[in-house]
């Protein structure tokens, strides 16, 4: 486990606003979340092919999509939904980024 005190937390202003507009409960399931992402950046699973460089932390029946910054000390997080179309949602935007940038 590593020591993430002084590591900061990112994400884009439409995860944060679709964070707002939740119901306070799963605010709060959310907020542990990250919060246990923020102790040890490895507790989520490590996706593979298109999705590669990933992680996945399961709470509920949503998942939190995050990436590791380390060289920033930062964890980035990609995306937050239920699991019927986290993924799929992550590829799109991940792809529609590369597009964006020319890559």
């Amino acid at each position: 486990m590593t020591d993430r005190t002084a590591y900061r937390l990112r994400m884009p202003d439409e995860v944060a606003t679709l964070i707002r507009g939740l119901h306070p409960v799963i605010k709060s399931q959310i907020k542990s979340a990250l919060q246990a992402i923020l102790r040890d950046s490895y507790c989520g699973k490590a996706l593979k092919d298109e999705l590669e460089g990933l992680r996945s932390y399961r709470f509920k029946r949503y998942r939190v999509v995050y990436r590791d910054c380390c060289e920033k000390n930062e964890l980035e997080i990609i995306a937050i939904g239920p699991r019927e179309n986290i993924y799929e949602e992550t590829f799109n935007l991940i792809s529609k980024q590369r597009e964006d940038n020319g890559a």
